[in-house]
């Protein structure tokens, strides 16, 4: 019996080896990631929504749209609901060969720049030829190298829409744009910039001197301000951002102005930041020698003892006048601007109009902890009025009043019952109603009719059964009534309405259906159908769309949404690892709503052999409740990261593919720093992160975003003289904790989040003799700009390596880069 069982076990054992032995090993399937470069979703993914150039501030509109076909170009009517083609492209591509004298067929046309003429008759466009032919006097004199007289011809062609003659026409015909610098007064008699730290004018005749000729030394400039210097200059510290250029002082700058809409008065602020601390990065790669950037950096925390002045300027004395506009320690100042329309024109050129009217206009005031804002009036006499007062105990957010019925009355939005709501205000200060009410968040007013007194706005969460990110358009009386929304449907609704608010194409789709473009009146008709997004070629190459899903957050009440996005050659007999991509917002969350290119950063990686997902958290994105957004506030570095363990969770119980042994987690800058720190707050479940240019050191992150959204604490003494403390948990204070694979990342000139935060945390894990991975890509900033590629690959290998077990890590060519372009000899 005992000889029985012994055999038994003997052949049970052989049988449970010979099926290991059957297993298959897992690859890494670097070809199919391959398949989906941003070099081949060029060709595969073309249009995917309608951007609207309404002609001349009318109803009127034409678009570009691209297709496996070619290049198209529509002019839209919605009066007549006509779309029609600008011109045959057959036809066309003869007319510009003849005069260009380059081939060009109907399916590759490049029109460039194109626009219509004031008579709407007429288009003009210009096309590039391979033609040879000699720089202007005017290309030649800003040129370093006098030598350098040869460039390829661009031919400016006019389109005559009746006749169809297309016929040459010379470059002066084109409205030149603005200098960067120039400012131009209403009656566009005087541009104005600054220079050497001080403000100046000149005339428009010596402007044009400068368009042909930036150095002609005929050019008469008049100063009128002169105590600026350094880091107190007026129009701005344009100067002080970064240094290494030569005599960056001297070089005329661009001014912020805001003009009173009879032209009599404008505005501006100015900072006094001498006393604020450098920082610096060093371009190892950028010339022949390494170089030094210099430029002001606020770390959160820090003292700053000025405030923002504010300065009304008479614009036939150019004399200033400050306001006293002081009531917090270290507020901000925000000067509104009126909206881009017809009215802010002059001819062609856009003026910087103040908001508000001829006497006064409005500007926003912060505390330093965004716990209190004010919406105030001031007056060109420099007289200040408080219209609304927001108070709250967690940061605040804050939009510019919408005027309406002539200036008499505007729409505020606020977040006071802790939902974004608009409320209709007096010019007074005094509130005469709320417009908007209930558990959904209202993005912002779009439009304004004053013959039926309705607003246009756009919402989200208002649908019941829908995902509550999902936007849409409503319309609503100021005379009241509820709400009506004006394009339903189970989609992402981005909406671009005409000036007037007649009409408006909406964009719609989901990050599973196939983009589609329409025309609706401002009653919700639909007018037209514009287009539908060719997707054709991306799924012949393999393509399948993601998945959205819900789970519930760490509290098990709150729901969050992600999206999963599979290997396109999926097996659900198989079990797959799990790599989250992470942003913690609160600003926003990584996690697409519509049809987007993401694959080049998550599907992509998704076809290496895991499972991906995009999830949101408690504290991230605005777009929902006030609690849900502030919810991080005190606790920024841990607050998401619950939410991010317990979604892996609930996917791996719901579904047998998901393998919950093999979670990785990787995302950039905010998401750099979460994917660290997850490492180091859950290490038995996180067990590989790829981070890049994480701000890992908050304490040392800039002042507006840590501040903002963590907290700064101020503290009034008994004299009265006020204080700011701040205190924030860092990465690299759990450096010990670390048990799986971690590849930092950095930019060596990452200005925006310092190299620092990476160094540092790369400083604590080698105190606390950890193992980890180190990648610092030369000459690169807060992108990683020509090296995107690079580490998507690296990222790709990490991955692969620590969590499926293969990769090319061992090979030293990344062939999958190295075939997207033509080796050069």
């Amino acid at each position: 019996m005992r000889q029985l069982f012994l055999a038994s076990f003997v052949c049970l054992a052989m049988f449970s080896n010979a099926q290991e032995k059957e297993k298959p090993t897992e690859k890494a399937n670097y070809a199919l990631a391959a398949k989906f470069s941003p070099e081949k979703l060029k060709s595969l993914i073309h249009s995917t929504h309608v951007s609207p150039n309404w002609i001349n501030h009318t109803d009127r509109f034409w678009y570009e749209y691209s297709t496996p076909s070619g290049k198209n170009w529509y002019l839209v009517d919605p009066a007549s609901k006509s779309k029609t083609q600008l011109f045959d492209h057959n036809e066309m591509a003869a007319k510009i060969t003849r005069i260009v004298q380059n081939p060009f067929d109907g399916q590759h046309l490049d029109l460039k720049d194109l626009r219509f003429t004031d008579d709407e008759k007429r288009i003009r466009f210009e096309v590039q030829s391979t033609k040879d032919t000699i720089k202007s006097k005017e290309e030649i004199a800003k040129l370093k190298n006098k030598s350098d007289t040869i460039k390829k011809k661009l031919y400016h062609l006019e389109y005559d829409l009746a006749s169809k003659t297309l016929t040459e026409i010379g470059d002066q015909t084109k409205e030149k744009r603005n200098l960067p610098w120039a400012s131009f007064n209403p009656d566009t008699t005087r541009v104005y910039f600054a220079k050497s730290y001080n403000l100046y004018w000149m005339s428009k005749a010596d402007y044009d001197k400068a368009v042909k000729d930036d150095k002609d030394s005929t050019i008469v400039e008049h100063q009128f301000t002169t105590d600026g210097v350094s880091n107190y200059a007026w129009g701005g510290d344009e100067y002080s951002i970064t240094t290494g250029g030569e005599k960056e002082e001297e070089k005329r700058k661009g001014v912020y102005l805001s003009w009173s809409p009879n032209g009599q008065y404008f505005v501006l602020t100015r900072k006094d930041s001498r006393h604020l601390s450098p920082l610096w990065v060093i371009n190892n790669v950028g010339g022949k020698r390494p170089t030094l950037e210099t430029y002001k950096y606020q770390m959160p925390g820090e003292v700053d003892s000025t405030e923002t002045d504010l300065y009304i300027f008479n614009a036939q004395t150019l004399s200033p006048k400050r306001v006293q506009v002081a009531a917090y320690k270290n507020q901000t100042i925000g000067v509104w601007r009126k909206d881009y329309n017809k009215s802010s024109m002059i001819g062609k050129r856009y003026i910087g109009y103040w908001h508000g009217n001829d006497q006064e206009f409005y500007v926003s005031r912060s505390s330093r902890d965004l716990k209190r804002i004010d919406v105030l009036a001031v007056g060109v006499d420099g007289s200040v009025r408080t219209l609304v007062q927001e108070r709250s105990n967690v940061y605040q957010d804050i939009q510019k009043p919408y005027l309406v019925n002539d200036g008499k009355q505007f729409v505020h939005w606020s977040q006071r019952d802790g939902w974004g709501h608009l409320y209709l205000y007096d010019i007074q200060g005094n509130l005469v109603r709320q417009l908007t009410s209930g558990a959904y968040n209202v993005d912002g007013v779009q439009a304004f009719q004053s013959s039926n007194n309705t607003i246009y706005f756009t919402a989200n969460g208002k649908e019941e059964g829908e995902d509550p990110y999902y936007l849409h358009y409503y319309s609503l009386s100021l005379n009241g009534g509820s709400a009506k929304l004006l394009n339903s449907g189970d989609f992402d609704h981005q909406v671009s309405a005409s000036e007037s608010g007649n009409v408006f194409v909406n964009n719609s789709s989901r990050v599973n259906t196939a983009p589609e473009s329409n025309l609706y009146s401002a009653s919700g008709k639909l007018l037209m159908k514009l287009e539908k997004a060719d997707l054709s070629r991306l799924f012949d190459a393999g393509y399948k769309f993601p998945e959205p899903f819900t789970v519930k957050a760490g509290d098990g009440i709150t729901d969050l949404y992600g999206v999963m996005y599979k290997p396109f050659d999926f097996d659900s007999t198989r079990t797959y690892p799990l790599v989250e991509y992470v942003y913690p917002g609160p600003q926003t969350e990584a996690v697409n709503k519509a049809f987007g290119r993401s694959m080049d950063r998550i599907d992509r990686l998704a076809q290496m052999g895991f499972i991906v997902i995009t999830i949101g958290n408690r504290g991230g994105h605005p777009a929902r409740s006030q609690w849900y957004h502030t919810y991080g506030y005190g606790n920024l570095r841990d607050y998401g990261l619950e939410d991010k363990k317990v979604a892996a969770e609930q996917l791996a119980d719901r579904y047998s593919f998901i393998d919950v042994n093999r979670v990785g987690i990787t995302g950039h800058s905010g998401g750099g720093f979460m994917s660290t720190a997850a490492m180091l707050v859950y290490p038995d479940f996180f067990k590989v992160a790829v981070s890049g240019a994480g701000n890992h050191e908050n304490n040392i992150y800039n002042r507006w975003w840590s501040e903002r959204h963590h907290g700064v604490g101020e503290k009034v003494s008994a004299k009265g003289d006020t204080t700011f403390t701040y205190d924030i948990d860092r990465n690299s204070a759990l450096a010990k904790n670390l048990k799986g694979k971690l590849l930092i990342a950095t930019g060596d000139i990452d200005n925006n989040v310092h190299p620092a935060n990476s160094i540092r945390m790369a400083e604590a894990l080698i105190k606390a003799n950890k193992r980890f991975d180190f990648l610092l890509l030369p000459g690169q900033r807060h992108g990683f700009g020509d090296m995107t590629e690079y580490f998507f690959w690296k990222m790709a290998d990490y991955f692969s390596q620590h969590l499926i077990g293969d990769s090319k890590m061992d090979e030293v060519d990344m062939v999958e880069i190295n075939r997207e372009k033509p080796l050069r000899r």
